[in-house]
């Protein structure tokens, strides 16, 4: 049986592993999280605790054996933390190793002032954020190359889904319409990508890069009217861009324009997207937002 073990089970990478368990994958990984732990492991995942007892320990013998990897964690000034940590025993692990996946995001791609952007296309960061990514990828693809391992880098939209999107914002009183022409986000629901690394795990023949978003990059104005039509609440008013008070974080991320296609996820992957544009994926959350 193949077993999959993912460093970092967060809010991603769990519904990776829910759905490969689901697809009878024996599972196992990481978290620091001990509410998060709790639930994967009555859900059927093996979860190692990291930062508690002898949590490091109890890592290398779930590792042990694994055929497939998923590195999820961001990187930091220092590099990517999984591989500062755990190089050597990765590599120790190259008998059962047999594919190994990445999750990165688009910002390795930076400002294309709302151009398209496809996998071939060369990556251009231009925040902190996007160079360290790309930084990461580079030393993902170093090991890989030298195991002789493929290597699935997937490049996440912006992610939404249970507990995370516009529906539950606009119901809190915290959603904000602003308006800025021309501006538009790629967003991903989170079934879709467990359901696209799944596919690039049943076919790693298929190895490169993967672009994961939904087929309409929308401005963020429209998905807040969406969900207020939803929900049947009054939509927050027009906010011009430039009169909103923005934390630099947030206006960093409005600094960057793109449009991006992820036609390899059915070209190459055979992956059909469940939640093809934000309209599906609201509306498929609408009854456990209630």
């Amino acid at each position: 049986m193949s077993r999959l073990f993912v460093f970092g089970l967060g809010y991603s990478a769990s519904a990776i592993a829910r759905r490969a368990l689901q697809a009878g994958w024996q599972v196992a990984g990481t978290t620091r999280d001990a509410g998060k732990a709790t639930e994967l492991e009555r859900d059927g995942i093996e979860v190692v605790r990291l930062g508690e007892g002898d949590g490091e320990a109890l890592m290398k013998v779930a590792f042990a054996g694994s055929s497939h990897l998923i590195a999820s964690a961001a990187p930091g000034e220092a590099g990517d933390p999984i591989l500062l940590a755990y190089e050597p025993l990765i590599r120790q692990q190259r008998e059962s190793l047999r594919w190994i996946g990445y999750l990165s995001s688009l910002s390795v791609y930076g400002d294309r002032r709302g151009a398209w952007v496809e996998e071939s296309s060369a990556a251009a960061p231009s925040s902190g954020v996007g160079r360290r990514r790309l930084a990461a990828e580079e030393a993902w693809t170093a090991l890989a190359a030298g195991l002789e391992l493929p290597l699935a880098v997937f490049r996440l939209a912006g992610i939404y889904g249970p507990g995370r999107n516009m529906l539950r914002t606009l119901k809190a009183g915290a959603a904000r319409r602003l308006i800025k022409p021309g501006q538009v986000f790629n967003r991903i629901h989170v079934e879709d990508i467990a359901g696209s690394v799944l596919a690039g795990m049943e076919r790693p023949e298929q190895a490169g890069i993967f672009n994961v978003a939904d087929r309409e990059p929308a401005e963020q104005s429209e998905v807040v009217l969406e969900a207020a039509r939803l929900l049947g609440l009054p939509p927050p008013p027009a906010t011009p861009f430039e009169s909103a008070q923005l934390t630099a974080k947030v206006q960093r991320f409005w600094s960057e324009n793109r449009r991006v296609s992820a036609h390899r996820l059915a070209k190459d992957l055979g992956y059909k997207l469940r939640y093809p544009t934000y309209r599906e994926g609201l509306a498929g959350l609408l009854s456990g937002e209630r």
